[in-house]
């Protein structure tokens, strides 16, 4: 991977424990960057006063953190907007304050899955969750508040920091005769390292504030996914389809999930490649232990 960044600058990544967050940290300190990598521990983005004092110094500022729990979110909504929404905004705030450039992640669950071509980065929103909801709430405080700030919306992150679904599934895979995986939802599963990769390459070529799409190019619904995890995981476990209707879960999940990339294209960066080939490349890492 290539960063794209030639200037050593002063970095502060909030969420820096999270899956996302982890890989954000390795990739620009790469690059050549100052990292500072603040947890939940050690921040709360509720709170204004420290996510100004966090910002202070720093010449770019990713917003990893939030509430990623989506079926809990369904009724913790307020608890869901006060890290997605408000903690989002305290970020922004700040970063605009002592000119900061400010990178927010977001995610498909903005849209209402109801679409069949590529969502672009202007389709309206039309969230069906309170997760999602409160992402939406986040996007406009932090395009409101820091007019130059790059909102990533991403989806079906996996990584080798973190719980996730190639991990579960291999785990699994393990332990049962056969896995049943819903096969009626379509997305583009995404590894973290890509992400903090497409991250570090935007803010480098100093890409103009607005939204953006981080995730892997093609599409494959989870059950084809599953099946790729499992033989990439060298187990000959069956996998069966079922569908969303006999799995039911609190919070609605979007049918389609597929975002385009031509804001990117556009600005000189080049989307991340196939989901099935990055998978390939990925496989060993997020695999590793199991």
């Amino acid at each position: 991977m290539t960063s794209g960044q030639s200037t050593t600058q002063r970095w502060v990544v909030f969420g820096a424990a999270g899956m996302l967050g982890q890989d954000v940290v390795a990739v620009a300190q790469a690059a050549g960057h100052h990292v500072t990598g603040l947890r939940r521990a050690d921040l709360d983005i509720t709170d204004a006063s420290a996510v100004r004092d966090a910002v202070a110094g720093h010449d770019v500022v990713v917003n990893c953190a939030g509430w990623t729990a989506v079926d809990d979110a369904e009724t913790h909504e307020a608890d869901a907007f006060a890290a997605n929404a408000t903690g989002a905004a305290h970020v922004a705030r700040a970063a605009a304050a002592s000119g900061a450039r400010m990178v927010h992640v977001s995610t498909d669950y903005v849209f209402d899955g109801d679409g069949t071509e590529p969502y672009p980065e202007d389709a309206p929103v039309s969230p069906r969750s309170a997760y999602g909801r409160t992402k939406v709430a986040g996007e406009w405080a932090v395009r409101a508040l820091a007019a130059d700030s790059l909102v990533v919306r991403t989806a079906w992150l996996y990584g080798a920091g973190g719980r996730c679904f190639p991990r579960t599934i291999a785990r699994v895979a393990g332990e049962r005769d056969r896995l049943s995986v819903v096969d009626d939802q379509t997305g583009q599963p995404t590894w973290t390292a890509d992400l903090a990769d497409l991250i570090v390459r935007l803010v480098g070529v100093g890409a103009p504030g607005g939204i953006y799409h981080g995730t892997s190019s093609g599409q494959v619904t989870w059950h084809g996914f599953a099946c790729e995890v499992v033989a990439a995981s060298g187990r000959v476990t069956p996998v069966d389809t079922t569908t969303s209707v006999a799995y039911q879960l609190p919070a609605p999940r979007p049918a389609y999930s597929v975002l385009g990339h031509d804001r990117l294209r556009a600005v000189g960066v080049e989307p991340i490649g196939d989901w099935a080939d990055r998978w390939k490349a990925a496989a060993p890492t997020v695999l590793a232990g199991l």
